[in-house]
């Protein structure tokens, strides 16, 4: 908080040296006519300079006169000192602070943030200043909400003793600033006294998981670019009411620019040169090998691709089969671990790639929401018989070339519905 000095009491006085008076009135007021009669003898008898006479005048002044000091005044009150604003404000333009990134080393792992400078320029200068100056190195995460947030960032929790107050510490440096961002998956937040908007300081929350009901209450700054599943994983410890059971330490927080961009995978090949890979689908009931055809539907083979090489598929399931018709997989909500950032960039929206190649059995298309032609992202099907209807309506990317056995086997299995009764398990995605 801000301080401010004492101003100078307006009532002071300086005082000059003491009043000094003649101990001998009378002898004052005789030299005074000795002078004046002096003076007249001389204007009558003598013919003495002018400046002669000025001169014995001034020797012949009064003692008291000559040594009276000037009257003592009292000294001007100084204006109080502005108080000095309790709110940090950055004076670093926003150039400067765009493209940085802060990197989190936790005892969980490392944690990567893009700081969002457009957004929150004074939130992201303070973190920044507060980062360089070390005031996050030995806090820890002393809030957890399992797959909800975590939070951290309080100066007080460098002390295990100071346990009691975590959660008290580093907070009303900073006013809120209203931005657009959204509370989604890992969206970073500045925390707030209850009750009071312009609290913020030093102390932060991660969301592990959409948070739609903190949007507009809380100033996002920053999102996670690396490290969402150390955040959840953070979120998972044993707690009580919140507490951790266990220390985690942010060990230290540091800040560079953001590096490029790495290209994603099977971005410049082209067509001709996707339609040299092939893919093996390890499954729990073995593995299935397709080729692609990127003549038909290029980009639906370049994000297959794209996607097996980033482990998208990787701990999915076949979740729908349909004896006679189609075993269907890919589907991200049936992944047994959430994606990571990089994942999560890659998984995008497909126009249509409609051809005219027959949905015969081995036969590999892209699903999608039915009414909704451009809704393909990551499902695809294997179709198990001539499917008249499909035509012109999916796009064919791919055929099986070997494993239609182990597909055999899929279309064998026991289902409640369409959904099979033991799952059948993507353990990984192999191109080659």
């Amino acid at each position: 908080m801000a301080t401010s000095g004492t101003p100078e009491t307006a009532s002071r006085l300086r005082s000059g040296p003491p009043y000094k008076r003649s101990s001998d009135p009378a002898t004052a007021i005789k030299m005074a006519d000795n002078a004046r009669m002096n003076f007249a003898f001389a204007q009558r008898r003598l013919m003495i300079p002018t400046l002669f006479l000025l001169g014995a005048l001034s020797t012949l002044a009064s003692p008291a006169s000559a040594q009276a000091p000037r009257p003592a005044r009292p000294a001007p009150a100084r204006a109080p000192a502005p108080a000095k604003d309790p709110f940090f404000t950055s004076t670093v333009p926003v150039d400067q602070l765009r493209n940085k990134q802060a990197v989190l080393e936790t005892s969980q792992g490392t944690i990567v943030l893009d700081l969002l400078a457009d957004a929150a320029p004074n939130h992201v200068a303070h973190f920044i200043m507060r980062a360089r100056e070390g005031a996050y190195d030995g806090t820890t995460f002393h809030r957890v909400i399992p797959m909800g947030i975590v939070q951290g960032g309080d100066p007080l929790s460098k002390d295990p003793a100071q346990a009691a107050r975590y959660g008290t510490g580093g907070l009303g440096t900073l006013r809120f600033e209203a931005n657009q961002e959204k509370h989604t998956r890992g969206a970073v937040s500045a925390v707030l006294v209850p009750g009071q908007k312009d609290s913020a300081g030093n102390q932060f929350f991660i969301c592990v998981t959409d948070q739609p009901a903190l949007d507009g209450q809380y100033t996002v700054f920053a999102r996670v670019a690396d490290g969402i599943l150390v955040a959840q994983k953070i979120s998972a410890v044993a707690s009580n009411g919140g507490i951790p059971g266990e220390r985690i330490d942010i060990r230290k927080v540091t800040i560079r620019d953001k590096p490029a961009d790495a290209p994603e995978p099977y971005s410049t090949e082209t067509a001709e040169e996707l339609g040299r890979h092939h893919a093996v689908i390890e499954t729990s009931l073995g593995p299935i090998e397709l080729e692609f055809l990127p003549d038909r539907a290029p980009n639906h083979v370049r994000q297959f691709l794209r996607l097996a090489a980033l482990g998208v598929y990787d701990g999915t399931t076949f979740h729908r089969v349909v004896p006679g018709f189609v075993v269907q997989g890919g589907y991200m909500p049936t992944r047994s671990e959430p994606l990571n950032e990089r994942q999560e960039r890659a998984v995008r929206s497909l126009q249509p790639e409609f051809s005219d190649t027959p949905h015969d059995r081995g036969i590999v298309s892209m699903a999608r929401v039915s009414g909704e032609p451009a809704s393909a992202t990551t499902s695809f099907f294997i179709v198990l018989a001539r499917a008249e209807r499909l035509d012109g309506q999916y796009s064919v990317f791919g055929r099986v070339v070997s494993g239609m056995d182990v597909v055999q086997k899929m279309e064998a299995a026991p289902v409640n519905g369409e959904t099979p009764v033991a799952p059948v398990t993507v353990t990984r995605v192999m191109v080659k």
